[in-house]
């Protein structure tokens, strides 16, 4: 998923507030899962939601206003009700890393208590990872 920068984007130095990455990646995890004939809206009137545990971020070099950004999302881990995915936040000029991170969903209902992924949510992201893998 692409994001450009705007001044709104920016903190008083000039460079993307570090929080912001935190909404582009949830973005990009929204869009990957709809690329994948998931619809979060869906899901969750299904009472299926993923709520983030976890998340370990580093951030490796600043994106700057009107920077083109590319957010990309692939689940590198699955149990019975969580999964994670790893994101990248690449300026898309020059294929610059700034951010990478690993962010850890479980799946709960409407009430917030943890319950298996649906199994065939578990069988795409078995076989997301596999191609990835291989």
């Amino acid at each position: 998923m692409d994001v450009r920068i705007y001044y709104e984007d920016t903190d008083a130095g000039g460079v993307v507030y570090h929080a912001n990455y935190i909404s582009y990646m949830e973005r990009a995890r929204t869009e990957f899962l709809r690329g994948h004939g998931l619809s979060v809206r869906e899901m969750h009137d299904m009472g299926i939601i993923f709520p983030v545990v976890a998340i370990e971020a580093n951030f490796k070099a600043p994106a700057r206003l009107d920077d083109l950004l590319e957010v990309q999302t692939q689940i590198v881990a699955l149990k019975n009700s969580s999964f994670t995915a790893a994101q990248q936040v690449i300026r898309k000029e020059d294929g610059k890393l700034l951010v990478e991170a690993k962010v850890t969903l479980v799946c709960v209902s409407p009430e917030m208590r943890a319950k298996r992924l649906p199994i065939e949510i578990r069988e795409l992201f078995h076989s997301l990872m596999e191609q990835d893998q291989g």
